[in-house]
């Protein structure tokens, strides 16, 4: 391959500035639509469980559409699929913006997905081809920041603008952010094609993408169709076990590059690093997702104010990236990742005791205690996992362990929601069945105005309050399910074995398909 001349300075902070646009702006679209969900749903006119689509097929499509980008950009060029990712990207936001129903924001939202699952992985290969080894810490430290950039303002953001203007104006902000990373990187991203290309499985790819997408859609569809009583969903069923059998088949059989390569599943810590890297993005998720509908829907908070109190959980993060550097190389990775479980349980725990009529406090506090838990997971984890894995598989690596958090993610808000769904009905009943005639504590003075078991308005007034006790019920129940899968994951993590010898100190993605650093473009 060939080497680049250094890039002038100008031209490498212009480019620079251009990359981090494009990655703070994706970092920003997988929090930002979450505080504006319960608006989104008032307009388009979807149920509960529904509108969780609009969150599960942008991480579904990223997740499904990561693993290509590497193949992609050796096969046409980094700066090809980069601005066809930006310009994408921004074309879909737009379509975002203008949606009328509620099946148009979910397609614009996949496509979303789809053009911004390889802006993470080449802004970060572009960032190490234009700097000179000596400048590739500090090229990943303004990475890592604009990486977390996007998390920490996007409910906040999210909020002002839903509130200030109205949601879509979420995914409008996208279009000037974009056309600025776009023109920056046609102006000062040279093009230079790789010498080698890598060979792609494509029949992997295709049943592993056609078995997952089955499987999304029979998790967020089966609570509306009644699960198994619904042809629909035996269909997606039956689609998605085929598409894994021969997934299976086809990677135990082939005998030359597969999707999945099989040294991978002989590496115990990257096995189980990546089964906890998945119960890790089901957490976060599924956290980001309950949380803003609660606490609009439930508490009555104006969508500014829920961004607002969302945000400490993406600064915990960021603060526990920060002391975990320290920590690596002088604690056992394993307890760092155990600190980070046990103190992500703990603000679980803590969620099962919020009250509809608690303070901001307890939302504040356990979404910094969440999130620096989770923050104290990526590194290690990641470290742990990939330290020893062979050069040749590295990239496949870091590629199947960002899809499987991505998948933890998607599976885990459609189960959750679809508990949630369920949980409301039931403690409903359960609460309706005390309120009749003959209870004593249903009539005057303990069954107060404007409720009563008579009058039609007082009837659709205890009926509306009972709905919101129920559904308070059902999302603690959500919360602890979360803290069991926590504490669950600790188990696994005995599992884990210390790497033999030093640590790898390669450069690990922090949340795409991992890019081996090639020529300058």
């Amino acid at each position: 391959m060939k080497t680049a001349a250094p890039r002038p300075a100008a031209n490498r902070a212009a480019l620079t500035l251009s990359i981090m646009l494009a990655n703070i702006m994706q970092g920003l679209d997988t929090t930002i639509a979450n505080v504006a969900l319960p608006h989104i749903r008032g307009s388009l006119s979807a149920s509960l469980d529904q509108i969780s689509w609009v969150l599960t097929s942008y991480i579904v499509a990223a997740a499904i559409t990561m693993p290509l980008t590497g193949w992609l950009a050796g096969r046409f060029g980094i700066k090809h699929i980069f601005l066809l990712s930006v310009g994408g990207f921004t074309l879909a936001s737009a379509l975002c913006g203008s949606a009328t129903n509620l099946s148009e924001l979910v397609i614009y939202r996949g496509l979303q997905g789809i053009f911004g699952a390889g802006l993470i992985p080449l802004s970060q290969a572009t960032l190490l081809q234009i700097n000179p080894p000596e400048r590739h810490g500090q090229a990943m430290a303004v990475f890592g920041v604009g990486t977390l950039l996007g998390p920490i303002c996007g409910p906040v953001l999210g909020g002002w603008l839903t509130y200030d203007y109205n949601w879509r104006w979420v995914f409008y902000i996208n279009l000037p952010v974009g056309l600025i990373a776009g023109f920056g990187a046609l102006i000062f991203m040279r093009e230079m094609r790789h010498a080698r290309r890598e060979p792609f499985d494509f029949l992997g790819f295709a049943t592993l993408s056609l078995g997952i997408g089955a499987l999304q859609m029979l998790l967020d569809r089966g609570e509306l169709k009644d699960w198994f009583g619904s042809i629909e969903i035996w269909v997606e069923a039956t689609i998605s076990s085929v598409a894994f059998y021969l997934f299976i088949v086809h990677t135990a059989t082939a005998t030359d590059r597969s999707f999945l390569n099989r040294d991978l599943l002989k590496n115990l810590n990257f096995t189980v690093g990546t089964v906890l890297m998945f119960m890790v993005g089901l957490i976060m998720n599924g956290t980001l997702a309950l949380l803003p509908t609660m606490l609009q829907d439930l508490m009555n908070y104006p969508v500014l104010t829920t961004g607002l109190v969302t945000a400490p959980r993406g600064i915990g993060s960021m603060i526990a990236m920060f002391v975990v550097a320290r920590a690596i190389g002088r604690v056992d990775n394993r307890l760092i990742i155990l600190f980070g479980l046990l103190l992500t349980a703990g603000s679980m725990w803590q969620m099962t005791g919020f009250s509809l009529y608690m303070g901001m406090g307890p939302v504040v506090t356990s979404g910094l205690l969440q999130g620096f838990g989770l923050g104290c997971t990526f590194v290690p984890l990641n470290t742990i996992a990939l330290a020893n894995l062979p050069r040749h598989i590295l990239t496949q690596g870091t590629a199947l362990r960002s899809l499987m958090r991505n998948l933890g993610g998607s599976v885990g808000i459609s189960i959750l929601e679809a508990k949630l769904t369920e949980n409301i009905q039931a403690v409903h009943s359960r609460l309706v069945e005390q309120l009749r005639p003959d209870n004593p504590l249903a009539r005057a003075p303990h069954l107060a105005a404007p409720f009563s078991l008579t009058d039609p308005a007082g009837i659709a007034a205890l009926n509306a309050e009972v709905t919101r006790q129920a559904s308070m019920v059902a999302y603690l129940n959500d919360f602890a399910l979360m803290m069991i899968m926590a504490l669950g994951s600790c188990l696994v993590l005995l599992l884990l074995r210390r790497p033999p010898g030093p640590a790898t100190k390669a450069v690990i993605p922090v949340g795409g398909a991992g890019m081996r650093p090639g020529p300058a473009d």
